[in-house]
């Protein structure tokens, strides 16, 4: 009896591995074809740049296919908060008008930070309140600590597990045998 179920295991390992990658040959095109804006080989996704996402968070960030890589894994595990916030976080920065400022951190505070809201962040009680003081004149800084905390826990929590994920890996190893082909 052993014997069979470690074969109808391997079976399914077998099965598993050949669906990763379908989805990783799927999910490659679909990217390249989601940023394709031209033919040449620098708009197309590389090993090498594949690669360099498992150097640093901020590396995979950096980069426009790591970016919408790491924000399809996140949704997929209905984790997408944190990346959410801080991209917000991060156009937040770049306003100028200070009625535009104070309109989009109302914004940022209602879906994010308020207790109960649609995409609650995890961050402290006194974080929660300062951002909530500071939402009543807001300035480019009011979500400062907040973000690095949620940095943090992207950098230690959904990061690493993005490394280790089904997607990362079969889309290395998609890429990997596309450069032996050449």
């Amino acid at each position: 009896m052993p014997s069979l179920i470690n074969t109808q295991h391997f079976i399914m390992d077998r099965d598993d591995r050949k669906r990763n990658k379908n989805i990783g040959k799927n999910f490659m095109c679909r990217l390249q074809c989601m940023f394709s804006h031209s033919s040449s080989s620098e708009s197309r996704l590389s090993l090498e740049e594949t690669q360099q996402w498992s150097q640093s968070l901020e590396k995979l960030l950096e980069s426009k296919y790591g970016l919408a890589t790491f924000r399809n894994f996140l949704k997929s595990e209905y984790s997408d908060e944190n990346i959410e916030f801080w991209l917000n976080c991060e156009d937040y920065k770049k306003i100028k008008s200070s009625y535009r400022m104070s309109s989009r951190a109302k914004k940022i505070y209602e879906q994010f930070i308020k207790a109960e809201s649609p995409k609650e962040i995890n961050i402290d009680y006194y974080t929660r309140e300062q951002i909530k003081r500071n939402v009543k004149s807001p300035t480019m800084h009011c979500f400062d600590d907040a973000q690095k905390i949620v940095y943090g826990l992207m950098e230690r929590d959904s990061y690493p597990r993005f490394l280790r994920s089904d997607v990362y890996r079969t889309l290395l190893e998609n890429l990997a045998a596309d450069a032996i082909k050449g």
